[in-house]
């Protein structure tokens, strides 16, 4: 498994990450999915503390724990659960992000975040202070570096500008390409772009058949639509899921695509994915096939 530098931050992460949102909240059906994952080379977990209310960072940080100095352990803040348990709220102050973490600390059983994520954020929010708070963070120790997790550019371009985060998780995939855009910006800003909805919701896999059959399109593209692309990239590279990956990776500013998994087949499929990527060449000549949208809202 190949690795990738964050940014300017000297962490280097497995091009393949797992995204750890679809884990099983059962700590025994969880434990060999993960470790499968550090077997086959994977170092980038990702989380955050609004996956099942928690206990999503109480999976991870059990099964991690013994881990720990092998991986890079990523999650996020600002988004509170109400307390009647129906939705939650958006809160980037200081007070809630300093909380979040002793939180998230606790339940991830570490007393260090690798690289700690604002999940999401509004122009509303004063960046000043949330990057403040984040130094302040690193500074003690307690993260070793920053990022954010956002597809709002009126967001996420000020963050850059104004602090030394390294990372900006995006969706981004053959069939969202809306990120381009901004990939020569958060380049050059000293950060890196990980990727989420690589696969489009297993569109982008060799199951297409059956999960188009349930889909009444993705993003700008009709069912129709849909179809002939996917049967275009599969004619064109032979695997599906295999493009989808090579894709993602042929940007240099992606450091790294992460891609969910509910149990140990998925995670397999995904790593037997990644290793016939590498054998992809001229990825980017699918590129008159693919649809560039950009982002309407949040310029």
């Amino acid at each position: 498994m190949k690795k990738r530098t964050v940014g300017n931050s000297g962490i280097e992460i497995s091009e393949l990450s797992l995204g750890c949102m679809s884990l099983p909240t059962n700590m025994n059906e969880a434990k060999p999915i993960i470790e499968l994952a550090i077997e086959h080379g994977i170092n980038y977990f990702d989380t955050a503390d609004l996956y099942d209310r928690g206990m999503n960072e109480e999976v991870v940080g059990k099964w991690l724990k013994s881990y720990r100095n092998q991986v890079v352990l990523a999650t996020k803040v600002g988004n509170v659960w109400n307390e009647d348990g129906k939705g939650w709220h958006w809160d980037a102050s200081p007070t809630h992000i300093e909380q979040g973490l002793k939180d998230s600390l606790r339940r991830l059983k570490t007393d260090y975040i690798d690289i700690y994520q604002l999940h999401g954020g509004t122009i509303e929010d004063s960046l000043d202070e949330i990057i403040a708070t984040f130094e302040k963070l690193k500074k003690d120790g307690l993260i070793r570096e920053y990022g954010i997790s956002s597809i709002r550019p009126n967001v996420f371009l000020p963050f850059f500008k104004n602090s030394s985060a390294v990372s900006n998780m995006m969706q981004y995939s053959m069939l969202d390409r809306r990120a381009e855009e901004w990939f020569e910006g958060i380049e050059k800003s000293g950060a890196s772009v990980v990727t989420r909805g690589s696969i489009a919701k297993g569109l982008l896999t060799n199951e297409w058949k059956t999960r188009i059959e349930k889909s009444n399109g993705y993003m700008s593209y009709t069912k129709e639509e849909l179809v002939n692309v996917l049967q275009q990239i599969e004619a064109q590279y032979g695997d599906l899921h295999a493009a989808a990956i090579a894709y993602n990776l042929s940007h240099p500013v992606i450091a790294s695509t992460v891609i969910g998994t509910k149990n140990e087949k998925q995670l397999l499929d995904n790593i037997a994915a990644y290793n016939l990527a590498q054998k992809i060449k001229n990825i980017k000549d699918i590129n008159p096939t693919l649809k560039l949208d950009t982002y309407t809202e949040h310029r």
